[in-house]
């Protein structure tokens, strides 16, 4: 029987290091499980999964959002092919906004995916 979930991938950097890996790893167990059951769902719905645990943000970046208690949380991530889901890197959030460098860091992991995938 096929399944319809996608496939959770986390971005390698180069040399080895997984940044999304290191994030997740560094928060504390209920906000780690809670983010764990983000990305289950994420699995189960793809781009349908929406407000308030999806945003799109821009240039084919999206947040996964977890608020536990008074902490914020995101992990930020894009599409590939084939059901493919790459989680690339994450935060605690501080500011009303997303902080534009971790944006950039996740266009230019995808950047850096895309070419050494070709």
């Amino acid at each position: 029987m096929a399944t319809n979930k996608y496939d959770v991938l986390l971005y390698e950097k180069p040399n080895g290091t997984c940044p999304v890996q290191e994030f997740l790893d560094s928060l504390d167990n209920k906000m780690a499980a809670k983010m764990y059951g983000m990305i289950e769902l994420l699995e189960e719905n793809g781009p349908a999964l929406r407000m308030p645990y999806s945003e799109h943000l821009q240039d084919g970046i999206f947040e996964l959002r977890v608020k536990f208690s008074s902490n914020i949380t995101r992990v930020l991530y894009f599409f590939y092919v084939e059901k493919k889901i790459i989680l690339t890197n994450g935060f605690v959030k501080k500011t009303q906004k997303t902080p534009k460098n971790e944006l950039l860091t996740a266009i230019k992991y995808r950047q850096e995916f895309l070419e050494r995938d070709e």
